[in-house]
């Protein structure tokens, strides 16, 4: 069999219908290597229809943090001590949804994704532009958002603070998702593609040729992007969670 196209897929966050109408757009191929930036699951209406998506064509799915804290709930449960990792009710209802076959599939889901025919690195969050790739901690490139005084951070872009893609010199280039708020991001090595589908934005994805690298251009960058509008609202951006549980972006 040759080798086909690589797509990378941003936060899809539960977004089954949209992640089906793109497949049905860009035309997934059984030779295609399908790339998750992570957070297939949670606020939105059928994280299980995602994962079985994913299933279904073989797919690499890099763990983002909400895969994370269901895997630390699922890890404190087998050992009888569930109430350890406080679930809120969006991932207590994904929880209880799962199957073994699904819990299977994001159990063994690593922490980056390295594309070398592309030279390009794919994490959940981003990595620490302070740091080499070899000193990179898994939970910052869970969570990473910006960089503030030298220190990579979780926080939204605030004064003195700077998206760390704006500071992160490749290579590789790093493609990675977790970030809506600044919409599509596309700095000279590192691609951001959380389009906010689940909070009624776009659901975006990558897709290169074999042996396509990433175009360095914005302009010519847009032109390997493909985005699905979401059908709805399925979740208000920075809404508080209700008493007793844990905000998870």
């Amino acid at each position: 069999m040759t080798t086909g196209r690589t797509i990378i897929v941003g936060d899809v966050h539960g977004c089954a219908e949209e992640l089906e109408q793109l497949f049905d757009k860009v035309h997934v191929a059984r030779n295609d290597h399908v790339v998750f930036v992570g957070d297939l699951v949670a606020k939105g209406p059928d994280s299980r229809g995602v994962v079985a998506l994913a299933r279904s064509c073989n797919a690499t799915i890099v763990r983002g943090n909400h895969e994370e804290k269901l895997l630390q709930w699922r890890a404190a449960e087998r050992k009888g001590q569930p109430d350890k990792v406080p679930l809120s009710r969006v991932h207590r209802e994904v929880a209880e949804a799962f199957t073994r076959e699904d819990w299977a599939m994001i159990e063994g889901t690593p922490f980056f994704v390295e594309l070398p025919d592309h030279d390009a690195l794919v994490v959940h969050a981003g990595v620490d532009p302070t740091l080499p790739l070899a000193s990179q901690k898994p939970d910052v490139m869970m969570r990473v958002r910006t960089v503030k005084d030298g220190k990579a951070t979780d926080k939204g872009d605030g004064k003195g603070s700077h998206l760390w893609g704006e500071l992160y010199k490749g290579p590789p280039h790093v493609v990675f998702g977790h970030n809506a708020a600044p919409g599509l991001q596309l700095h000279p090595w590192a691609t951001g593609l959380d389009t906010g589908c689940v909070y009624g934005g776009q659901l975006t994805a990558m897709l290169l040729d074999p042996g396509e690298r990433i175009p360095s251009n914005p302009d010519a960058r847009k032109r390997v992007l493909v985005h699905v509008k979401a059908l709805r609202t399925y979740s208000e951006p920075g809404t508080p969670p209700p008493p007793g549980e844990a905000a998870n972006s």
